[in-house]
């Protein structure tokens, strides 16, 4: 079931069930495999390294990996075409259960809807932050949160990055309460 919090709206304490997705994933044993383009890229990266490392409270590690190996991308790019790098990675590593977390601030990324498509077909949760109107990805999300601004896109990203660290924060003091 898709749910959609266009940003005008949101109320951090609504992210909760992306947060209780998060965490029935990683106690099930699974894990969150982020991707993104440019700017969005680093906030895949940062996601993913706030969940492996620490944000604020010290707390287990949690699986998240950023598909950012640059041997990958490259090969991939030059084999297949630049549209299938997060694909055939979520091809090798994807498993059902798992979460894909993409981020678009226009919603148009074709590397990011083929990652999705990928996740779809191996049973993985999917969470995006997109921006403008969510395009081609708009609906096909378990989850989505999107930046309704049309203007330029780093004032999409500042927006996708306050979400991740709320997000981050909600997680480990949810981890926190059941330690």
């Amino acid at each position: 079931m898709l749910r959609l919090i266009p940003i005008p709206l949101i109320r951090f304490h609504t992210c909760d069930f992306w947060v209780a997705t998060l965490a029935t994933r990683f106690k099930h044993g699974g894990k969150v495999l982020s991707c993104g383009n440019g700017g969005s890229h680093c906030d895949a990266m940062h996601f993913a390294e706030e969940l492996t490392g620490r944000f604020r409270d010290h707390r287990a590690a949690l699986p998240a990996i950023v598909i950012s190996d640059p041997s990958h991308l490259s090969c991939v790019a030059n084999d297949y075409g630049y549209e299938h790098v997060f694909s055939r990675y979520v091809e090798a590593l994807g498993q059902p259960g798992d979460v894909l977390f993409g981020l678009s601030t226009s919603g148009n990324s074709d590397t990011i809807i083929r990652a999705v498509d990928a996740a779809r077909e191996r049973g993985m949760h999917v969470i995006l932050l997109t921006g403008k109107d969510g395009g081609k990805l708009a609906g096909r999300a378990d989850v989505e949160i999107r930046v309704p601004h049309f203007g330029y896109a780093d004032r999409i990203q500042e927006i996708h990055i306050k979400v991740i660290h709320t997000i981050i924060l909600m997680v480990e003091q949810l981890v926190a309460s059941k330690n």
